[in-house]
């Protein structure tokens, strides 16, 4: 991997889409992509998803083909609310939108305990500008701005039910040009609980015409995606379900973008959410019949469509682009964090170094949260997403540096956690530990006395299912399995299990792990 952190395939990564053949296989990305939005300008295609409140926010990738993405940017480097300098789980950036208009990308997302958000750029891998509160209103969700021909701007919106009582309603407004304001009440354009008993997430379009909403409903896990067509962007509109789960594997398909071809194809871009995995992402087929489109394959001639597993690579004019994935693992030996990586807050400085010790990632301790009796509300866990089905995360630490009270491990993060540490206990000098915890409570349920060491290596084993097998090396090369793996891995709020890196103290600060490199590679 070079110092950019750019994938070297070397190194196995352990999902791959592109098949090498012309054809690709689903999802596209076996990561938690939540709520994924995508737009095409000019050869270049370009997706951000819900980031909640892991910080850096909004995720920016792009791709040549629609099926090789690579992590670019993010949109938001800080959030500028102060109570994200401590754990939101399940709060902050809601199913976003992209949009290129005027020259400038624009960003638009729903905070459900705040109100609709916007930021733009120039240059989707550079600075974004700070956030604007377009709205304030607690449950509001699932923004989506349009530009109509004649430059009239609307926003399209949905309801959080934990915060409104509304599930099952689209708004829509008419806005300001420049997208920092509404200009009225709006108008609700569906409101149908028996048809729908959840819809939201919106996108807007035009064709030939008619306006569009793509809208999924009936909910995350056995919803369908629903598409509604009027003859005026305020409505009245009349609905359509296009693509449903049917016979395929692929439960919940819906929430997403569609994405039109200069060669004429249209493609849709949705997520499935798989449990521990979270919110994977698909790519599917999709044609338009009568003026309605149809996403994915209609296998039993209904008129719906269902999910292809794999088919022929989109024809953007080219037969063939290099493999791109989401970096996953990291040598440590640029100047800054690879993309992939996320803490559970706003960062503070204090907290690591990439500068102290040259090719290493310098972690210092940290404080246990005061009253917490776990990990679950602490700021400083730096993870990313579960890359693939199965998958090897190793790391290697030089713990010479830490003290008493201080401890520095490999975790596997949710609603659940489990970690393999090495901590240095007051009163019994150094332990290899294995935790399990929730969100409320830790405990060791096996110990090693360590003495003696300066460096170990870490590995969790991910296999089918997100089931974790834990183990430990003084070498490198022999690694000997923890007894009370293997661990089921979990979800958070709204989000798919987590793996990476903590040190903590429960004593003092002033302590430091020292990371060579945390490499992710097919499953061993």
């Amino acid at each position: 991997m070079d110092k950019n952190n750019r994938i070297d395939f070397d190194e196995e990564y352990p999902w791959i889409a592109d098949q090498g053949d012309g054809t690709y296989m689903n999802p596209i990305l076996h990561a938690d992509y939540s709520d994924p939005d995508a737009i095409r300008v000019d050869d270049d295609f370009y997706m951000t998803a819900s980031s909640f409140g892991h910080i850096p926010g909004l995720p920016i990738l792009h791709s040549k083909d629609l099926v090789n993405w690579r992590l670019i940017n993010h949109a938001i480097k800080q959030m500028p609310l102060a109570a994200y300098d401590r754990p939101q789980h399940g709060k902050g950036v809601w199913a976003p939108s992209i949009r290129y208009h005027d020259g400038k990308y624009w960003i638009f997302y729903g905070d459900p305990d705040v109100g609709v958000f916007m930021t733009t750029a120039e240059d989707p891998a550079g600075a974004w500008s700070e956030l604007h509160l377009v709205v304030e209103g607690k449950g509001l969700i699932d923004a989506c701005p349009f530009w109509d021909d004649d430059g009239q701007a609307y926003l399209i919106h949905a309801y959080a039910q934990s915060r409104s009582g509304i599930k099952h309603r689209l708004h829509i407004h008419r806005m300001s040009r420049d997208g920092k304001k509404l200009l009225d009440e709006g108008v609700v354009i569906i409101d149908d609980p028996s048809l729908h008993p959840t819809i939201e997430g919106p996108k807007m379009y035009k064709r030939e015409g008619l306006y569009y909403v793509f809208a999924p409903a009936g909910g995350v896990e056995t919803g369908w995606q629903t598409v509604l067509r009027s003859e005026h962007p305020m409505g009245p509109y009349e609905a359509r379900i296009v693509m449903k789960q049917g016979e395929t594997p692929i439960n919940g398909p819906h929430q997403g973008a569609w994405i039109e071809l200069d060669s004429g194809e249209s493609w849709f871009i949705h997520f499935q959410h798989k449990d521990a995995y979270g919110r994977i992402v698909h790519l599917q087929p999709m044609e338009w019949k009568d003026g309605w489109p149809m996403i994915g394959i209609d296998q039993d001639n209904d008129g719906i469509g269902e999910p292809v597993m794999r088919t022929l690579k989109p024809n953007v004019g080219k037969n063939h682009f290099p493999i791109e994935v989401p970096a996953a693992s990291d040598n440590f030996n640029s100047h800054k964090l690879g993309l992939q990586w996320q803490w559970q807050a706003n960062p503070e400085e204090s907290w690591c170094s990439l500068s102290e010790r040259e090719g290493y990632l310098r972690l210092y301790t940290q404080l246990a949260p005061e009253g917490e009796g776990s990990l679950y509300q602490a700021p400083y866990l730096l993870m990313q997403k579960f890359p693939a089905l199965t998958f090897t995360a190793t790391t290697s630490l030089d713990v010479s540096g830490l003290a008493r009270g201080d401890r520095a491990g490999i975790v596997i993060f949710g609603y659940q956690y489990a970690a393999l540490t090495y901590a240095i206990e007051a009163d019994a000098g150094p332990e290899l530990q294995f935790l399990e915890g929730d969100t409320d409570s830790e405990n060791v349920v096996w110990s090693q006395s360590m003495t003696g060491v300066s460096r170990l290596w870490f590995r969790v084993l991910v296999e089918e299912g997100a089931v974790c097998r834990f183990q430990y090396s003084l070498d490198g090369e022999r690694f000997d399995t923890i007894e009370h793996t293997p661990f089921q891995a979990t979800v958070s709020k709204w989000v798919g299990a987590k793996v990476g890196l903590y040190v903590q103290s429960i004593q003092a600060t002033g302590g430091y792990a020292d990371v060579d490199e945390f490499i992710i590679s097919r499953h061993v």
